[in-house]
């Protein structure tokens, strides 16, 4: 921990009620973050964006599989929690650049690191499920 979060509790430090109440669940600032990034793309959104700013047509041809309307439903709860930028040009037809904010920028470094715990763990994780696929008879 750095020295600017000195006194500020850690999640494993925090004493959770038994059971945790639902709505306490809800609440919780780390369970809305992942909620966000848990999804099928938003976090393919968040690292293209980080490369470069985009233009909506960009992002769709660059992201396999994803509908229009998913990119838009994504890019607008991306938007809504402050982490990218909608910038409108006032050409014919009008043209569209997503950016991260800042607050979006200072996202990337803790998905790169859950990117690089994911690469480094994943024959560790394969193997646990075959085990347990084997363990439930699958």
């Amino acid at each position: 921990m750095s020295a600017a979060n000195t006194g500020v509790p850690s999640p494993l430090d925090t004493a959770l009620p038994s059971p945790v109440p639902s709505e306490e669940h809800e609440r919780c600032p780390v369970a809305g973050v992942l909620r966000r990034i848990g999804d099928k793309w938003t976090v393919l959104v968040i690292v293209l964006l980080g490369q470069r700013p985009h233009r909506f047509n960009e992002l769709h041809r660059g992201i396999e599989g994803i509908s229009q309307r998913m990119l838009t439903r994504t890019l607008r709860g991306l938007e809504e929690d402050g982490l990218v930028n909608r910038e409108v040009f006032a050409t014919v037809p009008p043209s569209v650049r997503y950016s991260l904010t800042p607050l979006g920028r200072s996202l990337l470094s803790p998905l790169s690191a859950l990117a690089t715990w994911a690469v480094e763990n994943q024959s560790a994780i394969a193997a646990s499920r075959r085990a347990g696929s084997v363990r439930a008879g699958g």
